[in-house]
């Protein structure tokens, strides 16, 4: 049995606890947040056994084993550094952190404490995007020449909203622009030319970015996100011998279509049960389990290598965090 703590209370940790419920061997024990009253209200609604008022109390809780952080992107690294010293296994919710070096520290101290540390890009544990992987790297669609993939939202979002808030790490390119870019470094790895664009708003944050990868291959990668209006959230992986689609939303499909050349198209459909925060939970137990300290889906290096295309792209757009 893993025992799992929970650092914040807002609605992706609502979703992971929900979750959590269907995974086996997993119990939630305990809640962590800088308000006592808040935790105890998480805590009674997904049974927790044990609600903290702050966020040393929860890391250094006996009982729990495993903590899923989910707070805004610019409380990760204190969040995190908080829970690896207290020796705790981390699940970090994406992006790492804010910046390529602060993700590098925490990195660095899990790996000299030899405590598990996980970004909890949830997308790269998913059952059916693991087979999309496993279709191109059996040459399914040939050599991949080509990826595109979008996410973007309506909005509009208040002054005030987090996703406008430069001081918690706002804009579209953190919180969804990480899906097209991990999407294009899972099947292409990392580019070797970056050109990017964005429209920024009142408040410095980036509200609609588009990014065009290159590599030495000849490969391509035409990604977007944005907050100006919603996208159709889908992808596509083309190669010289045919294409895969992923349909809306492509982070969490529940089908994908194989386009082989002279065959009939192949839709492949999974489990759509939960939320898709299940798969991060179980690949943890499972690394736990083994005695790893990273997991093999989403090791450190490619989370590293991810948050530096993501300072390469807020570089060329003028995004700048405190």
């Amino acid at each position: 049995m893993t025992r799992w703590g929970i650092l914040a209370t807002g609605h992706i940790a609502s979703r992971f606890a929900e979750d959590l419920r269907l995974v086996p061997d997993a119990e939630l024990v305990a809640v962590g947040s800088r308000s006592v009253e808040s935790a105890r209200r998480f805590a009674d609604t997904y049974g927790a056994k044990r609600a903290h008022g702050s966020w040393v109390e929860l890391a250094a809780d006996p009982e729990v084993d495993a903590i899923y952080v989910a707070t805004p992107h610019s409380a990760h690294y204190e969040a995190a550094m908080t829970c690896l010293t207290a020796g705790r296994a981390v699940l970090l919710e994406k992006p790492f952190t804010l910046d390529l070096a602060t993700s590098t520290e925490l990195v660095d101290t899990a790996r000299a404490a030899g405590v598990f540390l996980m970004e909890a890009m949830w997308m790269r544990t998913n059952p059916l995007i693991l087979r999309m992987v496993e279709l191109v790297a059996d040459g399914a669609i040939g050599t991949v020449s080509g990826v595109r993939a979008d996410f973007g939202v309506a909005g509009p979002f208040p002054p005030d909203h987090r996703m406008r808030n430069a001081a918690l790490g706002g804009g579209a390119l953190l919180d969804l622009g990480i899906y097209p870019i991990s999407l294009a470094h899972l099947l292409l790895g990392v580019p070797q030319h970056i050109r990017s664009w964005a429209q920024i708003g009142p408040e410095g944050t980036d509200e609609n970015t588009g990014m065009l990868f290159g590599y030495d291959t000849g490969a391509l990668a035409t990604l977007s996100c944005g907050m100006v209006g919603a996208t159709n959230l889908s992808a596509s992986i083309t190669g010289s011998a045919g294409r895969i689609d992923l349909p809306e939303p492509f982070f969490r499909p529940g089908s994908l279509t194989v386009h082989r050349d002279g065959a009939e198209p192949e839709t492949i459909t999974a489990d759509t049960a939960g939320n898709g925060y299940q798969y991060e939970a179980i690949e943890v137990q499972r690394c736990l389990a083994a005695g790893l300290t990273e997991s093999p889906l989403v090791p450190h290096t490619t989370t590293l290598e991810v948050m530096a295309l993501l300072d390469a792209v807020r570089e060329q757009i003028g995004v700048r965090y405190e």
